[in-house]
């Protein structure tokens, strides 16, 4: 299972004094350094945090998966065609909104969805559509080409810790279907250090995604060690069914 870290937050950190640091650039190679399988930035309407010259850079000199968050919009098709990213994730986005809030309504928005993934796999770039732990999303993703469906864990982690079970049978449900339906699967939002084993738990997932809570711990230990500890939670996660008897 991989870890992708987002480094969003390095850049919401150095835009509160719109200067140049912290750099969202030596965080990536940092978090390279501390495991990381792949790196995530959100390039947003408004550039509140990433900025059209840290994903250049990014692109430039990561040697990891670089992972391009964005809408589903004209102006960032363009800027994914030209910066060919190894894999842009669909995600919905509000202005006002603190943090991306739930997943994308894929029925809404399937045709604008649908000609965004032809074009951008058309160029040779995977796809992945941020979803709710839905069936009917996940066969529509399905239905119009997505490589690669991200459940959005949101609600199983904003859960209190002992009612979490029934989200997580929500999450483990949603894995088993897209897997069936041979969509690669990744998971994330409000992963964290208390509550990502749940979900590295559940075999068949590809990656987790994390950002705010890495990038948390980085401000007090460092990145590097930010980075380790939550991939040493995910292997020993992980060990717990490849350990698992065959027929069980």
């Amino acid at each position: 299972m991989i870890l992708g870290v987002n480094v969003d937050h390095v850049a919401t950190l150095r835009q509160a004094r719109l200067g140049i640091e912290p750099d969202p650039v030596m965080a990536a190679t940092l978090a390279i350094l501390g495991g990381a399988d792949g790196i995530t930035v959100h390039l947003r309407e408004d550039r509140r945090h990433i900025n059209d010259r840290d994903l250049d850079l990014l692109k430039k000199i990561v040697s990891v998966e670089l992972n391009l968050e964005m809408a589903a919009t004209a102006g960032m098709l363009r800027i994914a065609l030209e910066k060919m990213p190894d894999l842009v994730t669909i995600v919905p986005e509000k202005r006002e909104e603190l943090t991306t809030e739930g997943g994308l309504e894929v029925k809404s928005h399937k045709k604008a969805l649908q000609e965004a993934i032809k074009r951008l796999k058309g160029s040779g770039i995977k796809v992945s559509l941020f979803i709710n732990p839905l069936d009917s999303d996940i066969e529509l993703s399905k239905e119009i080409g997505a490589d690669i469906v991200e459940i959005h864990t949101g609600a199983y982690a904003n859960e209190k810790t002992g009612f979490r079970e029934k989200q997580l049978l929500k999450a483990q449900k949603a894995v088993l279907k897209a897997r069936d339906i041979n969509l690669i699967v990744h998971a994330g939002h409000g992963l964290n250090y208390q509550n990502v084993s749940g979900i590295a738990e559940i075999e068949g997932i590809r990656g987790l995604y994390i950002g705010h809570s890495i990038i948390s711990m980085a401000v007090l230990v460092g990145i590097e060690r930010a980075v380790r500890e939550m991939k040493d939670l995910i292997n020993a996660a992980i060990n717990t069914y490849d350990r698992r008897p065959v027929n069980s």
